[in-house]
């Protein structure tokens, strides 16, 4: 059977039903999700069993669980209904200052606490409908962009972790040192020393989730002693105030962390290797006008940023 016969059989309405089964785990409170009866949804999970040639949900004592091949459906099943949502929500004409679009982007904190906060003001002022959701990534993510991309707008991540996907620079940024306003052992720059005997509150650390500054300090034959791990840069503040720990914050975010109080901004001993930092997005956006508005709304809250960071 070709690919467009098997297209022709398909039944949108499956979709929404099978993506409500699979995050509900229960036919009665998928129902009650789309509004539907229960006979009606029982019905869908009949015709999805049909085509599947898998139960779906099966019971297990007075509950169901999702099939192994279920849950195999289910991250499929999101990305594959965000795309039709996507396809039906666009527009022949459209108009920023009438659309009620919403942009999804990954990114981390750092990302969103700059060029997102500059973003979102911006688009309030000249597109009052329009809204974006900012979800933060995780290595799993950022390691299957190419298909998250498909169903998201856009990644907002530094070069060095993704390739083969059109981008556009934002903008730059570099590194400084954290450290408890009274920690006697550093001064105004964070000597080797201090790096290879203080303990350290540090960022992602794994094979596929690492800073260039951490991985940096590691290069110059220093194994650090690292006491607490965090996935969030603007909690890392929290960790080191008030202790002898240190760490590595970009230069964009120092006047934020300074607002926590207790903390000192001190100079690195060695030049940390500038950020570039970018806007990912899959080629299937590229014509797409909405699309072209948001990447041109991004680099202009990229230079914002930039400035704002040479005042600093």
């Amino acid at each position: 059977m070709t690919d467009h016969a098997l297209l022709s059989r398909l039944d949108l309405n499956l979709l929404v039903a099978l993506d409500a089964l699979l995050t509900e785990r229960s036919v009665t409170r998928a129902a009650e999700r789309l509004h539907l009866s229960q006979p009606a949804l029982s019905a869908s999970l009949a015709r999805l069993r049909t085509h599947f040639g898998d139960p779906i949900l099966a019971r297990r004592g007075n509950t169901y669980e999702l099939t192994p091949f279920a849950l195999r459906l289910a991250e499929h099943t999101t990305t594959a209904l965000d795309a039709a949502r996507r396809v039906f929500e666009s527009q022949a004409t459209w108009e920023p200052s009438e659309s009620v679009r919403e942009f999804l982007i990954y990114g981390s904190d750092y990302g969103f606490t700059t060029i997102g906060r500059v973003v979102s003001e911006l688009a309030a002022e000249r597109a009052p409908g329009v809204r974006f959701r900012f979800a933060l990534h995780n290595p799993l993510i950022v390691e299957d962009a190419t298909n998250r991309l498909r169903a998201a707008d856009g990644m907002v991540i530094p070069h060095g972790f993704l390739t083969d996907l059109p981008f556009a620079d934002l903008w730059h940024d570099t590194w400084v040192g954290l450290v408890a306003e009274e920690n006697e052992a550093v001064g105004d720059v964070l000597s080797m020393e201090n790096i290879s005997e203080l303990p350290w509150a540090m960022h992602y650390q794994s094979r596929s989730a690492f800073t260039s500054a951490e991985r940096q300090v590691q290069q110059l034959g220093v194994e650090p002693h690292v006491e607490v791990v965090v996935e969030s840069f603007m909690s890392l503040p929290l960790f080191i105030a008030g202790t002898r720990r240190i760490g590595l914050v970009q230069a964009a975010l120092a006047p934020i962390v300074q607002r926590v109080g207790g903390l000192r901004i001190v100079g690195l001993p060695f030049d940390a290797t500038p950020l570039t930092n970018a806007l990912w997005w899959h080629p299937v956006h590229g014509r797409d006008p909405e699309h072209a508005w948001m990447r041109e709304l991004f680099a202009e809250a990229g230079r914002v940023v930039e400035a704002e960071a040479r005042v600093v």
